[in-house]
């Protein structure tokens, strides 16, 4: 057998909760509204049995993919992150029951970034100790907007006072590591109240802001009718002041959308955007894994799981894989794959990373690199991976030069 000639990369793990308590408009993701019999004013909540079966569902697609991979079972996880839908649907229980058998399945990292993407409306002072119990350290709430019109028209189920009662009740709980989720570009909004928006979220001092345009993706309901949005002129001011507001208060802009105090950058993401690996666990879940074949060769596989709630939870009932389709990425595949992650970060990442990531050496792509800084729009760091400030505003342009290599 070749020895292995370098590590694997990091490995997450992506668990995806598909329900939300209704869709909005403007959302593209796997999400399917939630059936429920709570009267007016409750907090609608995930039915127990179903949330027991799904719990069970993802343990057993877990196993499906270590048979697939059995050497994943001796690569501890660096970072685990629930997304949606909205996670904060299923109890603290339901959560203490998944890392129970994941713990026995899986190493986690001392250091393993847990985080739980939480809707405002979904969540009160119990369950966010429930969930710190059960072992999730970080928090991502998704506010979009503090105005009571904006959310409206975003169909979120929140008040802006809300989500800051639901902030509030995080750090009471002993929270002290969370992202709030901001969208500016929103329908009659202003540069005053995408800025108001910002300074709002800045009072309740997160440790990380997610802040990025609404923009009309297909089959969602404002892509079939759409809203009226601020002019391209307003949106440019807003990024602009936006961008500049944040960053006063202290924050680092060190991704496209994102900015984080010291220290605070999102451990799961970083690993998506430096090419690492992700188990993808839930319906509709993506997962990325690379091994070396029996040449010592790196392959990359994607992987995703089947879409439908009651069709992945069928997958348990009749014991079968809960796959969808997997895809080995060719080698022209990979130079753009790997720059559309790498290239968001403002650092950019490490030139060794990319024959390490892709098994590619990195003297293919001169002709577009050299290129690109005769332009100005690439580092002159021969050490490192990353556009100049020029190029990382015209993102897309410098991409298009690793499309077809």
């Amino acid at each position: 057998m070749t020895e292995l000639a370098q590590p694997l990369p990091p490995l997450s793990l992506y668990v995806h909760l598909p329900w939300c308590v209704q869709k909005c408009p403007y959302c593209d993701f796997n999400s399917h509204a939630l059936a429920t019999s709570a009267g007016a004013g409750a907090k609608p909540r995930l039915d127990a049995l179903v949330e027991k079966q799904y719990v069970e569902a993802l343990l057993a697609d877990l196993d499906f993919d270590l048979q697939a991979f059995p050497e994943v079972a001796k690569r501890p996880l660096v970072s685990i992150f629930f997304g949606g839908g909205t996670p904060s649907l299923m109890s603290p229980q339901g959560y203490q029951a998944f890392f129970a058998g994941l713990k026995n399945r899986l190493q986690l990292t001392a250091d393993c970034e847990i985080t739980l993407e939480a809707n405002p409306g979904t969540v009160e002072q119990g369950k966010f100790s429930g969930y710190r119990e059960a072992g999730i350290n970080r928090l991502s709430m998704g506010v979009q907007s503090f105005a009571d019109k904006q959310l409206k028209a975003l169909g979120r189920i929140h008040s802006g006072q809300e989500a800051v009662a639901a902030v509030a009740a995080a750090r009471k709980a002993g929270f002290d590591n969370f992202n709030l989720d901001l969208m500016h570009g929103l329908p009659e909004q202003t540069q005053s109240l995408a800025l108001a928006d910002i300074q709002q979220a800045l009072d309740l001092q997160p440790t990380h802001l997610s802040w990025y345009q609404l923009t009309l993706e297909p089959n969602t309901e404002f892509y079939r009718r759409p809203p009226k949005l601020p002019e391209e002129d307003t949106l440019a001011a807003i990024q602009d002041a936006g961008s500049e507001l944040i960053q006063q208060a202290g924050f680092i802009h060190y991704e496209v959308s994102a900015f984080a105090q010291k220290g605070k950058q999102a451990a799961h993401n970083l690993n998506y955007w430096r090419f690492g690996d992700y188990l993808g666990l839930g319906a509709g879940a993506h997962g990325k894994l690379s091994r070396f074949n029996s040449s010592g060769k790196l392959v990359i596989e994607r992987r995703w799981k089947t879409r439908q709630p009651q069709a992945y939870l069928s997958r348990l009932i009749e014991r079968r894989d809960f796959l969808a389709g997997t895809e080995i990425l060719a080698a022209k595949e990979l130079p753009i794959e790997f720059m559309m992650n790498a290239l968001r970060l403002a650092e950019g990442v490490e030139a060794k990373s990319y024959p390490l990531r892709t098994g590619l050496t990195l003297a293919d792509l001169q002709p577009q690199i050299q290129d690109l800084k005769q332009r100005d729009l690439w580092t002159s760091d021969e050490n490192r991976i990353a556009c100049s400030p020029l190029g990382w505003r015209w993102l897309n342009t410098v991409l298009e030069q690793f499309i077809t290599i």
